[in-house]
């Protein structure tokens, strides 16, 4: 914790570090809530960027700060649009004016303000939690919707493109051992009764049907800030795949994550459903503002989007459980497959109710 505090001071200045503590429930990065002696901001945010994951963040770092200053100029130049609160987490500096510190041992820290009066959720709570989550990614989309997507790097290459992923997968299965174990082989039997299918996005793309903009890249439930006053959407948090993409992948990965009540840790994976009412909820609040820059094309992929999302996360769990669990955080041996099985499990229902999903999108687009 001493090493902790030192670094956590680089970004603090002057003002005394009093407490540091493990913040939030992330995959990826490691993450401090810090406390400083001040009374207007007794808080910031400490993140140790992965490095296995996002080799190159420095171009992390400049996404974000593109990103937050074309957000707060259009807030500026738009004022009658932001009369309810929404908020941007603000790169802080070191004491040199650096946005990051690097470590001997090469670890890159980085610190980001922290929002007040706010909560994340892991779990969609009621309907109006739902439309709030949607209304928080339809926000975000229109405020960097006339960003120019050349302008951000691609600081994950390869990232939601799911026919790579299929290549990665059947390139780990290949050098896979044999399993005669019953959640294995049925996982084995959903991807490659999929395989052809994955590609429905990029064609889409590769076509002109679905063009490039800017994506937030992991729009899950618990990257969402509610209001604890009011319980409205405020704000998006990790902001670290933010990057060129299909506003497809944000879309169906909201959905994803918001559409299944029993969460993505459940050990009932075959007890999964895809919630369709939460579905009309999020969708609503989603094009509450953002209905203005879909085209036709567009609506026309929001159901391949909800079904895709949910299978592309299944397959890479899946293909990371074969490697050996090297990219996701795991708390057990068989942790990464279990994740699988759940996604899998709402890919399924998702299709079972290909007709009524459908039926929502349409009713929505009028």
């Amino acid at each position: 914790m001493d090493r902790l505090t030192t670094i956590a001071q680089k970004f603090a200045g002057a003002r005394a570090v009093t407490e540091l503590r493990a913040f939030g429930s992330g995959n990826i990065n490691d993450t401090f809530l810090v406390t400083i002696a001040d009374d207007l901001e007794p808080h910031f945010v400490l993140q140790r960027i992965n490095t296995h994951v996002f080799q190159q963040p420095a171009l992390v770092m400049q996404n974000m700060r593109i990103f937050t200053q074309h957000v707060c100029a259009k807030m500026q130049r738009e004022p009658e649009q932001v009369a309810r609160r929404w908020a941007v987490p603000r790169v802080l500096l070191t004491v040199d004016d650096r946005d990051h510190w690097v470590e001997p041992d090469g670890s890159y820290w980085r610190a980001i303000s922290f929002i007040d009066g706010s909560e994340t959720l892991d779990i969609i709570q009621d309907i109006a939690h739902g439309r709030a989550v949607g209304y928080a990614l339809g926000r975000f989309h229109y405020l960097i919707s006339d960003l120019d997507p050349t302008k951000l790097a691609d600081t994950l290459v390869g990232f939601h493109i799911t026919p790579q992923y299929l290549a990665d997968y059947l390139q780990v299965l290949a050098a896979a051992t044999p399993s005669d174990n019953r959640e294995v082989n049925y996982c084995l039997d959903f991807v490659r009764s999929r395989q052809e299918w994955a590609q429905v996005l990029e064609k889409a793309k590769d076509d002109g049907k679905l063009p490039l903009r800017p994506i937030h890249g992991d729009p899950k439930v618990n990257n969402v800030l509610i209001c604890t006053m009011t319980q409205q959407a405020i704000g998006m948090i990790d902001l670290d795949t933010v990057k060129p993409g299909l506003v497809h992948y944000d879309i169906g990965d909201c959905l994803r994550s918001g559409c299944n009540p029993l969460g993505e840790e459940t050990p009932d994976w075959e007890q999964v459903r895809f919630d369709t009412p939460m579905c009309r909820a999020i969708l609503d609040g989603y094009l509450s503002q953002a209905r203005g820059f879909l085209s036709g094309d567009d609506y026309d992929y929001l159901f391949d989007a909800i079904r895709l999302i949910a299978f592309e996360l299944g397959l890479r769990f899946f293909t990371d459980y074969l490697a050996g669990n090297v990219y996701f955080k795991v708390k057990y041996p068989t942790h990464n497959l279990d994740r699988a099985l759940v996604q899998f499990g709402l890919t399924a229902s998702i299709e079972a109710q290909e007709a009524e999903i459908r039926s929502i999108i349409e009713d929505l687009r009028r």
